[in-house]
């Protein structure tokens, strides 16, 4: 009886230590590994002038002048050139960052809790539980992620707001998959067993056993759901679905440029420049991150 009472305790120390081996582990490979240095050093870079647009901005992004229109690279007074109403390219890019980023990660950040959610909730119970929640989820896969995110951000009109929703809805169902199925692995476990039978309810096994299991490989695989996030807001934006002009953000100065390409192709390329480097980087970091906790794709 004393037995089974102190192993689950000395399975949860060796647990604990297991865990925090791990994780020291994957900060030393992270360390070593250059290209997520480099890549978490770019994403930093943009993400600190987004941050700081204020007094980093050399201009108001909203400031017209006719006179500067379509001014090239390197241009006086504007390093970056200006567009097609002259304002001043570099201030509109920083500024844009902070709507672009932000439509990016905020859909990601509510779909890995969502989604995480629902595919534990999956995953734990089974049977009716699993099969009402996953069967739904299942709808969602019946349409191209593009055109699932085009539908409904039309259908509830242009808004910011309404393009970080219907990506929420576009990405929870992939990540609730994933969460289920680590869920189902990790549930079968013999340490779940163990805090099942020492009395522990389904609410304490799911947060201190279960959740810490599983939250790392979904953490992965939703972070690397930024770099398409990041894209898809852009493109809903440039599509006229989501920011509106003058309000600087990429997408939108994609629009706006594209006709001012045969004149200025170099400024007119530069929202997209900024939306590669940053899927990019995104990309880069996951992968990264993947690759030091040995969590195959």
């Amino acid at each position: 009886m004393n037995e089974s009472a102190v192993s689950p305790n000395l399975d949860a120390g060796h647990i604990g230590t297991s865990k925090n081996s791990r994780f020291r582990e994957t900060l030393y490979r992270l360390a070593k590994d250059w290209v997520f240095i480099v890549a978490s050093v770019v994403m930093g870079a943009i993400l600190g002038s987004a941050i700081l647009a204020p007094l980093v901005a050399t201009h108001d992004p909203l400031s017209i002048s006719i006179l500067s229109r379509l001014q090239p690279i390197g241009s006086e007074g504007h390093i970056l050139g200006t567009d097609e109403l002259g304002r001043d390219m570099y201030s509109r890019l920083i500024y844009g960052a902070r709507l672009s980023l932000a439509m990016a990660l905020l859909p990601v950040f509510f779909a890995f809790g969502i989604g995480t959610g629902l595919g534990v909730a999956a995953g734990y119970f089974g049977g009716t539980i699993n099969s009402i929640i996953m069967r739904s989820i299942d709808v969602f896969f019946a349409f191209p992620s593009v055109l699932l995110a085009i539908a409904i951000s039309g259908a509830l009109g242009s808004s910011t707001t309404n393009v970080i929703l219907s990506l929420v809805i576009v990405f929870v169902p992939p990540i609730s998959r994933v969460a289920e199925s680590r869920t189902t692995e990790v549930v079968g476990l013999e340490y779940i067993d163990a805090a099942r039978i020492s009395g522990a309810s389904d609410f304490t096994i799911i947060r201190v056993h279960l959740f810490s299991n599983i939250v790392g490989p979904v953490f992965v695989y939703a972070s690397s759901m930024i770099s398409v996030s990041i894209i898809l807001a852009s493109g809903l934006s440039f599509l006229g679905l989501g920011v509106k002009p003058p309000t600087p953000e990429w997408g939108v100065m994609l629009n706006t440029l594209r006709n001012a390409i045969y004149v200025q192709p170099w400024v007119a390329a530069l929202p997209g420049c900024f939306i590669f480097v940053s899927s990019l980087c995104f990309n880069l970091i996951s992968d990264s991150i993947r690759t030091a906790m040995d969590i195959k794709p």
